[in-house]
């Protein structure tokens, strides 16, 4: 029978959190995640993992206090869904999300929500793993897509209308990042360092704060990137990824 863990303020500094395990170079993104997860423990976010050395997690919270641009009542919101490795194909996944279901239903939830893409994204959920839960399309941004598995007849969540936008007024290469994933932080400083080598400009935009995060201009719950006014992707760029884009 498998074993997990919620992290809380007791048990998070001991615990890792699945991502960068031992990857001496992303512990400061390690440390300043776990800060955002303690917190977040106010507003009811619930990080779960497998008791175990690997990537194999979720992590979820109300609508109302999620740093994604989904507006909504009463839902629950899955940031991340994770299993990866020799995990995969053992029902892990399975479990994970039937706990956030049921824990959701005990809560009086109306619902819970997740982002996908039509064609499967880095650090985005696979859209038919939740289909198979019966979680249906509500809502659509170019390939993004908000899933909803409702419990009741109220009103589905819905992209924000500043998500819509898909642009700024920036021409530069801009970034929109947060500290949800540990392993942005160390890619900041790579990049900011890569932009001093090759004298060019990159601007880095920090969403830290709920009301920035539901203001976004873009879909995005780790990492935005956009060029010449125009979303370009939410993948998570190295100076090697960089360079070849540009």
């Amino acid at each position: 029978m498998n074993e997990f863990i919620n992290l809380d303020i007791n048990n998070i500094d001991a615990e890792h959190i699945c991502c960068a395990i031992g990857d001496p170079k992303h512990q400061e993104g390690v440390e300043k995640k776990k800060e955002w997860i303690k917190n977040k423990l106010k507003d009811g976010h619930i990080f779960r993992k497998l008791n175990a050395r690997g990537k194999i997690f979720i992590e979820y919270e109300p609508i109302e206090t999620a740093w994604v641009p989904v507006k909504g009542n009463n839902y629950m919101y899955i940031y991340c869904l994770w299993v990866a490795g020799s995990f995969k194909g053992k029902g892990i996944g399975k479990e994970l999300l039937e706990y956030a279901i049921e824990d959701a239903k005990s809560k009086k939830m109306s619902g819970i929500c997740t982002i996908v893409t039509k064609k499967k994204k880095p650090f985005i959920g696979d859209k038919k793993f939740f289909e198979h839960f019966g979680f249906k399309v509500v809502d659509t941004i170019n390939d993004y897509e908000l899933m909803s598995l409702s419990f009741d007849d109220k009103d589905t969540p819905k992209f924000t209308d500043t998500a819509r936008k898909m642009e700024i007024d920036r021409k530069e290469f801009t970034i929109y990042y947060t500290n949800e994933c540990p392993y942005v932080e160390y890619e900041v400083k790579e990049l900011s360092e890569y932009a001093k080598e090759k004298n060019i400009t990159i601007t880095f935009i920090k969403i830290d704060s709920l009301e920035k995060a539901k203001n976004a201009p873009c879909i995005i719950n780790n990492w935005a990137n956009f060029y010449k006014g125009k979303f370009i992707s939410n993948t998570i760029l190295n100076a090697n990824a960089l360079e070849k884009m540009l």
